[in-house]
């Protein structure tokens, strides 16, 4: 039982490493708000909660916030960035393991993969309307916006972003799975609980 408890923790661990990594190579879209930037750190934690499950996951995605703050910092102190990438992976992650967990076929993943994007957009386009932006705005001390700006950076900036990242990030998936089917439910018939 410890063996498994220390497999899983290793491969959490290395896991969240590759997500921080992942997470360095970022880069913005060319039609979207600068601060909007595509990063594949997701891509680990997706293989984490297919392997190990949902907490093995949501660890996944913490290391990989917390390494990423202390190795870039923040403007305000305040890892308010972080905290909405650590959302946006949940969103995406959460759904892709209750499906991918009844139906362990592609099919399954990419039905996951589908419900983790439609989750991620409007969850943080509701989210980044009602709290992050406001976060950015009194820690940043920028002026407020108006509901009416905000609105519009959210329709046209950040919904539209979160639907890009995640069908970019299914198609990396989707190919990660393929090639590495074998290992997954190896391991997913190892450490699972």
């Amino acid at each position: 039982m410890s063996n498994k408890r220390l497999r899983k923790m290793i491969l959490v661990a290395i896991l969240g490493s590759i997500g921080t990594i992942l997470m360095q190579f970022n880069f913005p879209l060319p039609v979207l708000p600068d601060f909007l930037k595509i990063d594949f750190g997701e891509v680990p934690a997706v293989l984490a909660v297919m392997t190990m499950g949902p907490v093995a996951g949501i660890l996944v995605e913490l290391i990989k916030n917390v390494m990423h703050w202390f190795m870039s910092g923040s403007p305000t102190g305040i890892p308010v960035g972080e905290i909405a990438n650590f959302v946006t992976g949940l969103l995406f992650i959460m759904p892709i393991y209750f499906i991918f967990n009844k139906f362990r076929t592609s099919k399954g993943l990419t039905m996951g993969l589908v419900a983790g994007t439609i989750a991620m957009a409007i969850g943080m386009s509701v989210l980044n309307y009602f709290v992050f932006l406001p976060m950015y705005m009194y820690f940043l001390n920028f002026p407020t916006m108006s509901s009416d700006v905000m609105y519009g950076l959210v329709v046209k900036g950040i919904l539209p972003f979160n639907m890009f990242k995640g069908i970019m990030l299914m198609v990396i998936t989707i190919l990660l799975f393929k090639s590495m089917k074998k290992w997954i439910s190896q391991q997913r018939s190892e450490l699972m609980v």
